[in-house]
Formats: structure tokens, sequence, C-alpha cells
């Protein structure tokens, strides 16, 4: 069975004791840390020991295994090199907090223009990381995920190297693992999100599950099971995994009830 759980976006607004709270509330012992990848994250690069041990304490006193977190970077832009800096010091506190697994990204550049110097610094940044991270524990999960631009009220999500499977055969020989997010592979429409978790689930230990609707334009974000993902196809695909299931609901604004919503629509059709 998978490890329901939930994950950090959705929860960016909410402060990280609440966040705690209402993962309790929800029966579920698992919630996504986020450190250094949103300005209001309780965790920053700077982190201190003592903030780094209150967490601890935290997590703890609800109950909530520190199994997940996730950070934000870019190994696709200019910066690279000031990205990579970041992302290790996020491991290091990773390695005192006991994480399991930090969420990572590639980048969020089209697929179009990370060729040649780009693509191969990329694939540097990642391995460095994924070598930075080994002696620690920490399992590096790199994301499914596009890039995303905004057209009037919808968001238009476009390939990135992470949403194609040709690019991930080169990603994963850096020593990564991946953080398999069906519906952004879904809202880029390029690849078959049940195809690529067959074709890779054994370098599949994190996942994130949420949904879109479509709306002119483009997509917005849904809880599980309200938008036009393929469920059905997906929970079948998912009947084997046992690994941590972190619910991803986009909006900050009703957050609690979507997650809700997702956890019931998750609990009701998962395979077992």
């Amino acid at each position: 069975m998978m490890q329901f759980g939930n994950a950090a976006w959705g929860l960016r607004e909410t402060p990280l004791e609440e966040q705690l709270k209402l993962t309790s509330a929800m029966g579920l012992r698992l919630l996504e840390l986020s450190i250094a990848g949103y300005d209001k994250d309780y965790l920053q690069t700077e982190a201190t020991p003592g903030q780094i041990a209150e967490v601890r304490e935290l997590f703890s006193r609800y109950g909530i295994a520190l199994d997940c977190a996730c950070t934000g970077n870019d190994f696709t832009g200019d910066d690279a090199d000031l990205q990579l800096s970041k992302v290790k010091t996020v491991i290091d506190i990773c390695g005192k907090l006991g994480v399991k697994a930090l969420r990572i990204f590639a980048g969020f550049q089209s697929d179009s223009i990370v060729i040649g110097a780009r693509f191969d610094r990329m694939l540097e940044c990642l391995a460095a990381a994924a070598e930075y991270a080994r002696p620690s524990g920490v399992v590096l999960a790199v994301e499914t995920h596009g890039g995303v631009t905004s057209n009037g009220d919808a968001l238009v999500h476009f390939a990135s190297v992470t949403t194609r499977i040709d690019t991930w055969c080169e990603i994963l020989k850096t020593g990564v693992s991946i953080n398999y997010d069906p519906a952004n592979l879904a809202a880029v429409g390029a690849t078959d999100p049940v195809v690529f978790y067959d074709l890779f689930k054994e370098s599949i230990p994190y996942v994130h599950l949420k949904d879109f609707r479509s709306v002119p334009g483009g997509v917005l974000p849904a809880a599980c099971g309200e938008g036009r993902l393929d469920w059905k196809s997906l929970m079948e695909a998912l009947r084997n995994y046992s690994g941590p299931a972190l619910i991803e609901y986009e909006l900050p604004g009703d957050i609690e009830d979507g997650l809700r919503r997702s956890l019931k629509f998750l609990n009701d059709h998962e395979v077992r």
C-alpha cells in the first residue's frame, strides 16, 4: 500500500506547526518539509542548529515522520553553480534532520534550449549533488516537472528535460532517482504517465499525487479525481508501489478541504 502524506507546495502559506496539526488530524504520518523552497519556509539555507532541533521536535510531537523534504532549484539556468551550492546546503540540513529523501528539480527551461553545454552542465550538477548526498544517506528524487507559464487565468505547461523519456535515461545515470508526478506529465501531454511509470518504476521512490482540470487556454490545479488525469489506469499501475505518495493540492486558499477531498478519493480508489 502507498504511504499517503501531504506535499509541501499547497501548504506554502501555512505555518509549519499548522501543517503538522492538519496532517495529524487527517490520520496521516508523512509531511514533506520544504527547506528554502519558499520565502515563508521555517528553515532557510542559514538555518541554525536551534531551528533544526525545533523542527525535529515538532515532527516528533505530532507523530509525523521526517522522511521527505524538498527545495527549489534550477540547474538549467545560467547560475547553475550557485544553485548547486544551495542544494548542497539543503542536503546538509537534511542530514541533520534525518531526512531520507530530498525532492529537487533538474530545471524549468524548455527542453528546446537545454541542449549541448547547458544539458551537460545540468547533468554535472545532478551528479555532483547525488555524490554529495551519498554519505548522509539522503536520496535525491528529481521531480517530473515541465516549465509553467500563465495564459490569462490559466496555466500552460511545456516540455522540459524531465518530461521526456529519452532525457530521463541520461539523467538517471547521474545517480539521482525520480519524484514521479503523473499530473505534471499529463499536463505537458508529451509522455503518457502510466507508460512513464512502467518504464522507470524501479527508479521511483517518491510520488506526488494531484490533478489539473481543463479550462480555456490551459489548466488549473484540482483535487485528486477532480481533473483530467486517468486515475483508473494510474492507480492500477501503482498497485504495488509502497513508498511515499504525497498529496500535492496546489491551491492555498482551500488547502485543508482540497487535501481532504483528495485523500478521500485516493482511499476510495486505491487498488489493493
